[in-house]
Formats: C-alpha cells, structure tokens, sequence
C-alpha cells in the first residue's frame, strides 16, 4: 500500500500504526482496553478487519468501521478487491478434511464452543467421528450443533471443575470412549507470584488442572477395558517456559504437562496414548489481561518475539494428529505447535 493509499480494513496492522492519522486512534483504542501496542506485535502483518474475529468479541466490526471512517474524514473508502500480500501470508495453509479418520470412534472434546476447542471438534466430526462437545456456554454450544446437523454430534452444557458436570460428560458418551481433547481453559491476569491473589490462583488451577484431572480421570476407566485409547492435554509455551503469562497460569501449564508425561508412562502398556500440545499465540476468546506493571513489563519482553499469531484450525490439525492413529508409537510428547516460538 502507497503512502497515500487510504486506511481501510484490509490495511495491515503495522500499516495502521505506522499512519500519523491512523496510529493514534488504534493506540487510543488500545488505551482504553488497558493494553499498548506491544499486544499487536504478532498480527502487525494481520489486516485490522481480522481482529473482528480474533477478539472474542472485544472488537466488533462496527468499531473496525468507525476507526475507518474516522481515519478517512468520515467516509468509508472502498476497500481493493486484491488481497495483499499479507493477508495472502494469513490465508497460505488450508485446512484439510481427512475423510474417514475418525469413523466409528467416540472423542470427547472439552471448550467446544469456541476457539481451539471449537475448530477440532468441528474437525473430528467432519472426518467421520462421534464428537461430545462440552461447554460452559449454552450459546456456543447451540451454534455449533446447528453447524454440524450432517454430522454426529453430542452437545453437553456444563462445567469441568464440577463433579456432576463431569458424570453427565462422561454418560453422554456412553460405553465407548475412544478419544478426550482436554481444551478447556482460561488465562490469568498476568501477575508475578507476590501479587497473584488467592482468587485467580484457584480460579485457573480449578479450571486448566483441576478440570481436566477430573475428567481423565472419569474417562480413563472405559479405555482402560478396551485396552485402547487416545487423550491429547493442551498445554501451552506457559508450561515450557517462564516468560509467556503470569505465574498462575504457567504454573497450571506446567503442571498438565507433568500429568501427561505421568499417564503416557502409566497407561502405554494398556494401550493408551497420552500427549500434548503447546500452543503460542492463537486467535481464540481467551483474553491477556495485565493486571500488574511489573507483570507487563517483563512479558511484553517476550510478546516482541512472538510468532504470528495461529488460527484455532492450525492447532486443530495438531490436536487431530495426535488423537488419530496417525499418531501411532506417540506417546508422552509435548508438541510445540507455537511457529517456532520454542526455538527462539
């Protein structure tokens, strides 16, 4: 894009900020929701529309619009009908369907309503599978199954740090389980361990260790009978490392990585196969939130060398290798899907 191309919302991120006009109003933006432009630094490639999907919601389209407008004098310019060259970057992998892969199989999939959970459940489904997808949220759960009415869908509303959430998961599976995507997750506020309260600590632990502990848990007997079966933990670059969250969540990263390692030992001779992925950056509804300076200041050390940011599909097409016999003789890896954040 020229100097004097207009702003719109297929202009980069990095084309945004580095305007005299459009630099100040994102990182205005930015201000209001208590962060600063170093959250950008993996999508400054991305088109500014994009951050309408990644955002959860935080960013609506109208707002996207209105920073156009805004930008243009009040008019909102045409937008080119060529994709640039890095929305093309965004658009290079393409997902896909391995048709059959899944046939004749029951996989439980957790936070599958949005985000990462969503996209390999949708996955799972679409190559053949039985797919119980657990939420907290009604809404999500809803839009998905009306997504999928071609394929073979169990929907389950409920909450994986509650015990009868969990048996009710577990009865609309039935007597067959073959697979368990532990996604469900949240994030914490980014707070060094003299400032992380009590709340959050228990909050993320319940969720991120707690939740998943329970529910392999409840699992595992079924495929323990059938000497069979696959269990994919999402762990994250918080469990490789220290400098990528606050301590709770890298704490509670770092702790499904241990519990995978100890089933893929405990469980390989009765055939069952337990692994990981950890993610980097990925579009999904989780949201980083910076709840202490010092928190901000030394992760945002490690944001200047992230990686693009990944689309759920991407760690969807991990999740799926590793639960199908694709991932046959796997057992006990942590893969780094992360774009190489891992070897920096």
């Amino acid at each position: 894009m020229t100097s004097d191309a207009p702003l719109t919302g297929r202009s980069t991120i990095a084309e945004w900020l580095a305007s005299p006009v459009g630099g100040p109003m994102l990182r205005a933006l930015l201000e209001q929701g208590g962060q600063n432009e170093q959250a950008l630094a993996p999508v400054r490639d991305f088109p500014l529309k994009q951050l309408v999907a990644m955002s959860g919601g935080s960013m609506s389209q109208e707002v996207v619009d209105g920073l156009v407008r805004r930008a243009n004098g009040g008019e909102l310019p045409e937008e080119p009908a060529e994709a640039t060259e890095a929305t093309e970057a965004t658009e290079a992998w393409t997902e896909r369907i391995v048709a059959g892969r899944f046939v004749g199989r029951t996989v439980i999939v957790t936070g599958a309503g949005s985000g990462i959970g969503r996209a390999t459940a949708s996955r799972i489904a679409r190559e053949g599978g039985r797919v119980v997808a657990v939420d907290i949220s009604a809404e999500r759960l809803d839009d998905f199954a009306a997504e999928h009415t071609a394929q073979e869908v169990t929907v389950v509303l409920g909450d994986i740090t509650d015990e009868e959430s969990v048996a009710r998961i577990v009865a609309a599976a039935g007597d067959r389980i073959d697979g368990l995507a532990n996604v469900a997750g949240i994030m914490d506020d980014m707070t060094p361990l003299h400032e992380v309260s009590d709340g959050v600590w228990r909050r993320v632990f319940a969720v991120n260790v707690d939740g998943a502990f329970r529910l392999t848990r409840a699992v595992l007997p079924l495929m323990i009978a059938a000497r069979a079966g696959s269990i994919v933990n999402v762990a994250s670059e918080a469990g490789l490392r220290g400098s990528a969250a606050g301590l709770a969540y890298t704490a509670s990263k770092h702790a499904v990585v241990g519990m995978t390692r100890s089933s893929a030992f405990m469980y390989a001779p009765l055939g069952i196969r337990v692994n990981a992925v950890a993610p980097g950056p990925v579009a999904t509804n989780i949201g980083a939130s910076f709840a202490s300076d010092l928190g901000r200041e030394r992760v945002g050390l490690a944001m200047a060398v992230l990686p693009p940011v990944a689309q759920p599909e991407q760690l969807a097409a991990s999740i799926t290798f590793l639960l199908s016999d694709d991932g046959t003789n796997v057992n006990g890896a942590i893969l780094p899907s992360d774009g190489g954040w891992s070897v920096v």
